[in-house]
C-alpha cells in the first residue's frame, strides 16, 4: 500500500476530510459537525496534509505552526475504511518531522474518552503535561500532550 501525504488539491479533498471529521468520534462527542470541519480545514493559519492511497483521501492532519504552541497539531483524522492500517501513524510521523523542522516541542489533545488515540500518541512517544477540564464539552477533558526534543531555548532549525 503506497500513502502519499501531501497538500490538499482543491475543494473535493477538502471536502472529504470534513465528511471524514464530522461523522466520527471525537468529534460528534465534541459537537463538531461539517461546517466547523471545513471552517477548520479551510483556515489560512493552518497547515492542512492529506493522506492519499491511490488518489483517495484516507484521512488528513491540520497543523498549527504558529502562536504560543507552535508545533501544535489540532486534529488528525483517518476514515473508518482506512484505520487500523497505519494511517494515523504515518500522519503522527509526518506532522513530527515538519514540527521539529521548525520547533523542539510538539503537542497534541486527547478527548479523555478516547483511549484509544491516547495510546497511540503515546506509543509515538507523546507524555502527558496537562489537563483542561471542560474545555471543549461540559464532563469531558482535554489531555494536553507533548513530545520533545529539547527546549526552546537553544534550538535551531
Amino acid at each position: 500500500m503506497e500513502v502519499s501525504i501531501r497538500r490538499p488539491a482543491g475543494k473535493e479533498e477538502l471536502e472529504a476530510c470534513g465528511r471524514i471529521m464530522s461523522s466520527q468520534e471525537p468529534w460528534l462527542t465534541l459537537r463538531r459537525g461539517y461546517d466547523h470541519a471545513l471552517a477548520l480545514l479551510k483556515n489560512p493559519e493552518r497547515e492542512v496534509y492529506v493522506a492519499a492511497v491511490d488518489g483517495a483521501v484516507a484521512g488528513f492532519i491540520i497543523l498549527a505552526m504558529g502562536g504560543a504552541l507552535k508545533g501544535y497539531i489540532q486534529t488528525i483524522a483517518v476514515s473508518p475504511d482506512w484505520q487500523g492500517r497505519g494511517i494515523g501513524s504515518r500522519l503522527m510521523a509526518f506532522a513530527g518531522e515538519r514540527i521539529f523542522s521548525e520547533s523542539p516541542n510538539a503537542f497534541i489533545c486527547v478527548s479523555d474518552f478516547n483511549p484509544d488515540a491516547r495510546r497511540l500518541y503515546e506509543r509515538l512517544g507523546y507524555k502527558l503535561v496537562g489537563e483542561l477540564k471542560d474545555y471543549v464539552v461540559k464532563g469531558h477533558s482535554e489531555l494536553l500532550l507533548r513530545k520533545s526534543i529539547g527546549p526552546l531555548e537553544g534550538f535551531k532549525p
